[in-house]
């Protein structure tokens, strides 16, 4: 166990590498700006629309969902890439098992989204 005593300036330092490490996913992901324009949409769309308070944590949960595992994702392959520079199977199951993940999330948030949207847009 770690005895280290807590350090709010350590904290704060935590939340720089986290915003740091957001920004670095938006700068050099293309799948990360790929889902922010997304999320931008949804959340556009959400407004236009004034859905409930239950439709809005239902987006915001899926937009985070697929965030998170986009991130993971991306962190994952990097990792890999430095274990393993040169090809290997078992590295590549690993990060098609890291992508399924995105693409799991990816799914649900259409399906919530077309369960929030479509009665509002066509019904």
């Amino acid at each position: 166990m770690n005895n280290q005593k807590f350090s709010i300036i350590d904290r704060i330092k935590s939340f720089k590498y986290a915003f740091n490490g957001l920004k670095l996913f938006f700068m050099t992901e293309h799948n990360g700006r790929v889902h922010l324009f997304a999320a931008i949409v949804a959340i556009g769309l959400s407004f236009y629309l004034k859905i409930s308070g239950l439709e809005w944590i239902a987006i915001l949960s899926v937009i985070s969902a697929v965030f998170v595992a986009e991130i993971l994702n991306s962190a994952i392959e990097k990792l890999a890439d430095v274990v393993s520079p040169d090809y290997h199977p078992k590295i590549k199951i690993v990060k098609n098992l890291a992508a399924a993940a995105v693409l799991v999330a990816a799914f649900l948030a259409v399906a919530v989204g077309a369960i929030v949207f479509i009665p509002k847009l066509f019904l």
